[in-house]
């Protein structure tokens, strides 16, 4: 009782604060059209190992009821956070490292099983993890560990892989098998496929090296618009600092074949690259770019309309510039817009089709800065994103900072509001109290007040007046929608 009392305590410092757009700026954080929800630190989710800091990031939603949990990379270990109430998060537990302590730590999801692998710490092998424990709630010591956790460095057979350390893992769901990427010390970096059909009971199936050293992938069951490979598992390599990015048909796990790799202008490092939803397009960060060549963030889109085209053709290869000179890290599509965690620039949002189009200067349409020392090119702020919640939370990793939790602004989970000019609301904002009224010949006959959740937290039948003072004077802050006669809404922020 008394720890989760501690969290709630602590996640109270840092709650709900609209982005107010004649400023800029979510309280401390400048934002476009993005609020914050909430704020879980560093100090909170890891352990004092080595030097706690913020990693990489992933998501799981429970299918039995819905609840979302942020799972969260540190330097020392894997945090979990009950984010169903973005204002008011739950920190549960956390698995410690299985090795050393460095600054990177990556995992994945499949079948309701968390996969965890780390880089440069030595034996640490793949941890995986029953994310359904989380129904438990916060656990005792905060620390899942013993039987709780499988830890898997290879099957043990003659010649077998043996899984240490590794950069990075992706999973295909559509054929429940995990690509780690990166693991230098175990074929020097290229894919190892695990077939985790059975989560308690991985298994190795092979691995390939002759596109070398992979730093991040996707892999997609491929439905884009080359009709030579439709239906077929493609594997899309950033491959570092070896100056290029593979394309791999992985279908076959025995015999993997080359479609195509390819570099381009101003090569520094090819980090991470994500296929738009009709797979026509892969967006791609470099990660070095932008101290190397004095640019401002650049993304560049290839037109993988024909994935064994020549992509030195310039044709076949957009670039866009960002406002900012921070360096691009993680980025994934969601629809039709790419979340980017753009390191000291924080979140930035931009419009695929804008993005893809021949003019892409104006891409960008939101952004929150969870770093607010500076937008320079360097190592610090958002690490990653995760934008797939059905609620429309989003959760980024900071490197400092910690959890941050935010959400795109007017996207309440409320039934179908209709705005009404026919009353007003004043003050608003408001610190204490707000008055709603009526033009003449209307009365106020009822009040509802929802919360960022959609949730009712108020309600006032048979008012039948021209003005109704709120009670609002000990509410949270953060943004409340006013139901006016069961028609009309109006938008009230409390300070």
């Amino acid at each position: 009782m008394s720890t989760l009392f501690l969290c709630l305590f602590i996640y109270g410092v840092y709650a709900q604060t609209p982005c107010d757009s004649s400023t800029g700026m979510a309280g401390i954080y400048p934002c476009n059209d993005y609020d914050f929800m909430s704020r879980i630190p560093v100090s909170t989710l890891a352990t004092t190992a080595g030097n706690p800091e913020g990693s990489d990031i992933w998501g799981w939603t429970d299918p039995l009821n819905g609840k979302e949990y942020a799972i969260v990379g540190l330097t020392n270990s894997t945090a979990f956070v009950d984010i169903s109430d973005p204002v008011n998060p739950i920190f549960l537990g956390r698995i410690e490292t299985a090795a050393g302590t460095n600054f990177w730590r990556d995992v994945k999801v499949y079948d309701n099983h968390a996969f965890i692998v780390a880089d440069g710490v030595g034996a640490h092998g793949m941890q995986v993890f029953d994310l359904t424990i989380l129904r438990n709630g916060v656990d005792a010591d905060l620390t899942y560990d013993g039987a709780q956790v499988l830890r898997y460095t290879g099957d043990g057979g003659g010649g077998d892989l043996v899984i240490g350390s590794c950069h990075n893992i992706v999973i295909n769901e559509t054929e429940g098998i995990a690509y780690l990427v990166g693991c230098n010390s175990a074929n020097g970096g290229g894919p190892i496929f695990i077939d985790i059909s059975n989560p308690a009971n991985p298994t190795t199936l092979g691995d390939y090296t002759a596109g070398g050293y992979t730093h991040d992938a996707q892999v997609i069951t491929y439905n884009g618009p080359d009709a030579d490979h439709t239906g077929k598992q493609l594997y899309i390599g950033s491959n570092g600092n070896s100056n290029k990015v593979v394309i791999l048909d992985v279908t076959d796990k025995n015999n993997v074949t080359s479609i195509n790799q390819f570099s381009y202008p101003q090569i520094s490092y090819a980090h991470q690259g994500w296929f738009t939803d009709d797979h026509r397009y892969f967006i791609l960060g470099d990660e070095g770019d932008e101290q190397s060549f004095g640019v401002n963030t650049k993304t560049l889109i290839f037109d993988f309309n024909d994935l064994d085209a020549d992509f030195s053709n310039s044709a076949l290869t957009k670039t866009y510039f960002g406002p900012e000179s921070s360096i691009d890290h993680n980025g994934y599509v969601n629809g039709d817009k790419f979340y980017l965690a753009n390191y000291s620039a924080g979140l930035r949002v931009l419009d695929v089709p804008t993005l893809t189009s021949s003019n892409n200067t104006n891409s960008e349409i939101g952004y929150f800065d969870t770093y607010t020392n500076s937008n320079s090119a360097s190592f610090h702020g958002a690490w990653s994103v995760y934008p797939y919640f059905a609620s429309g939370n989003i959760i980024i990793s900071d490197i400092e900072s910690g959890l941050i939790i935010v959400r795109q602004s007017n996207t309440l989970s409320t039934q179908e509001f209709e705005s009404n000019e026919s009353f007003s609301l004043s003050p608003n904002p408001t610190t204490s109290s707000a008055t709603v009224k009526s033009s003449p010949n209307k009365k106020i006959n009822s009040i509802a007040i929802y919360n960022i959740l959609g949730q009712k937290v108020f309600t006032k039948n048979n008012i039948n007046n021209s003005s109704y003072t709120l009670p609002v004077k000990n509410y949270s802050k953060g943004i409340y929608l006013i139901k006016i006669n069961n028609a009309s809404t109006k938008k009230l922020i409390v300070k």
